[in-house]
């Protein structure tokens, strides 16, 4: 899957969020990467024959202050380099590009790894 074609796929997954979603993700941006840094798979303690297929950069909604006001957007970055690699069908790929999104959408509203499991996003 090309570059183009895998941003396709990201935002149709988007697109297909309930409307209070979007709302609340106004201020996040969803970037595509080609892989995660090896600084940020060092720092999560991911072994190097694991991977990640995407992260949430930010402070959640139930964490955040007055003093967070200001800031920067939140970021999800998708990685899809490991997606591409690990889903070589474009059926299962679509599918785990929509879970790595809710995933990742999850830790912004503060929930945590074990949440997402019991919801499938993991």
């Amino acid at each position: 899957m090309g570059q183009d074609d895998f941003g396709v796929v990201l935002r149709k997954a988007l697109s297909e969020l309930p409307t209070m979603f979007h709302e609340a993700l106004a201020n996040v941006a969803v970037v595509v990467e080609d892989w995660p840094p090896d600084s940020l798979l060092d720092e999560l303690g991911i072994p190097p024959d694991d991977t990640l297929y995407g992260f949430y950069h930010g402070v959640p909604l139930p964490e955040r202050s007055v003093q967070d006001s200001g800031l920067l957007p939140d970021t999800i970055s998708v990685y899809r380099g490991p997606l591409i690699e690990d889903f070589p069908d474009r059926t299962e790929l679509c599918r785990q590009i929509r879970i790595t999104l809710l995933h990742e959408i999850g830790h912004y509203f503060g929930m945590d790894e074990e949440e997402l499991s019991r919801l499938g996003y993991r």
